[in-house]
């Protein structure tokens, strides 16, 4: 029996839905709800009844970020679709924008209601043509339709949106870097305060949220909060969606409610690992996450895996075969970073730089152990030095494969030669 899933019926996109189907399948009646009540606040407070929180991987409650923006003073607001999805491996932002596009938007609608906003904007990957594509035809539908415009479904309630191209550097999906370039400026996150909801996009109140996130508001407000509490977890309700890529058996992207054992995502949806490599680490929310040894009875929650000590980001997962060398992992992860720093904050740039030196002497045998001794202190002096979160991002990776695979790092300390090769 499939998992009980919110985004996709089936668990996992099987077509690109039309907007016939969607509205066949209750599309935009949850708007319709919303504005016969006349009620903006009865979304927020049914979304924070529901527990619903960001889908992005910093899992800020949602209805505080509408709550904000809603009591923020100014006629002019703002929502932004953050699609800039530029993590590695993550792919389920594009999935849902090329194969549900319309239950993103009427997402879009619910909170522009809330919050009282009149313009909004898809920020969407510029590499993804398609998304891209279904994006602007959702729009033209739903203008059509009457339920984009002016007077949506004959009411005083009008929102206009536009679709903008966001640039590919790692950073350019940071919220304010985002509303940056939006304004046609390079796209440098934002020292904060103030944060978008009270100054954001030209400086007037901006919700910014994740298209997964947006995707959610439709089935709460139609369901009710209660319903989407049936599925996840008394602390983390809902589901997620996971990226699968293509060291998996099965690559794509699959729903599950959180909670679920990790040996369903990887094994039963996932196939496990191609040609039937054995699991040595995962990596269960992308580069900024911690390494984890497999197991399959483990439950996938933010609270869970944060126990095991390390956290479900955005909901990429990755695995590694027995034969990969951590090190080489480690230090992939680290150029990566390394590269993907803007250069704004002297701290970032000199803390991902070492540690990418560091690692790479490390794999050639250059470097005494000290030197990966001291990486921690490092860490922690540089907590919270930046303008955005990428300075806290390299450690976790780094951290936990010095902790779970000791032996690697002695190998190339040792002989300065890689033990898998």
């Amino acid at each position: 029996m499939p998992p009980p899933t919110i985004l996709f019926p089936a668990g996992s996109p099987q077509a690109k839905e039309t907007f016939q189907d969607y509205r066949r399948r209750g599309g935009y009646r949850a708007l319709a709800l919303a504005l016969g009540r006349g009620k903006p606040a009865s979304i927020i407070e049914e979304i924070q009844a529901a527990g619903l929180a960001g889908r992005g991987g910093a899992r800020f409650p949602a209805s505080r970020k509408m709550a904000l923006c809603a009591q923020a003073e100014g006629e002019q607001k703002y929502v932004v679709v953050n699609g800039g999805e530029d993590e590695p491996g993550s792919f389920k932002d594009r999935t849902l924008l090329e194969c549900v596009p319309h239950a993103v938007l009427e997402g879009v609608l619910l909170a522009a209601y809330a919050v009282g906003a009149s313009k909004a904007f898809f920020y969407t990957n510029e590499t993804y043509a398609e998304a891209r594509r279904r994006i602007d035809q959702a729009l033209a539908e739903a203008t059509a339709a009457g339920l984009l415009g002016e007077g949506i479904l004959g009411t005083r309630f009008s929102l206009a949106v536009e679709s903008r191209p966001a640039p590919t550097p790692y950073v350019a999906g940071e919220d304010t870097a985002a509303l940056e370039s939006l304004e046609g400026k390079p796209p440098l996150p934002r020292q904060k305060p103030p944060y978008p909801v009270t100054a954001g996009l030209f400086g007037k109140p901006t919700l910014v949220h994740n298209v997964e996130t947006l995707a959610n508001l439709p089935p709460i407000i139609l369901n009710g909060a209660a319903w989407f509490r049936s599925f996840g977890t008394a602390e983390s309700p809902g589901t997620m969606l996971y990226s699968i890529n293509v060291e998996w058996q099965r690559p794509g992207v699959y729903e599950l409610p959180y909670g679920a054992r990790e040996g369903e995502l990887i094994e039963e949806l996932a196939g496990g690992l191609k040609d039937g490599a054995r699991l040595r680490a995962i990596l269960p929310g992308g580069p900024s996450s911690a390494f984890l040894l497999p197991d399959p009875d483990r439950r996938l929650s933010p609270e869970s895996l944060q126990a095991a000590g390390s956290n479900i980001g955005c909901g990429v997962m990755r695995g590694y075969a027995e034969g990969t060398c951590m090190v080489e992992a480690a230090l992939e992860i680290a150029r990566f970073f390394e590269k993907e720093c803007c250069g704004q904050c002297p701290a970032c740039r000199m803390e991902t730089s070492m540690l990418a030196n560091t690692l790479d002497k490390a794999r050639q045998g250059q470097v005494a152990r000290q030197a990966l001794e001291q990486i921690p202190r490092v860490l922690e002096f540089n907590k919270g030095k930046g303008f955005c979160s990428l300075i806290g991002m390299p450690g976790p990776p780094l951290v936990s494969a010095l902790r779970l695979f000791p032996e690697d790092f002695e190998s190339h300390l040792k002989t300065g030669q890689c033990p898998f090769k």
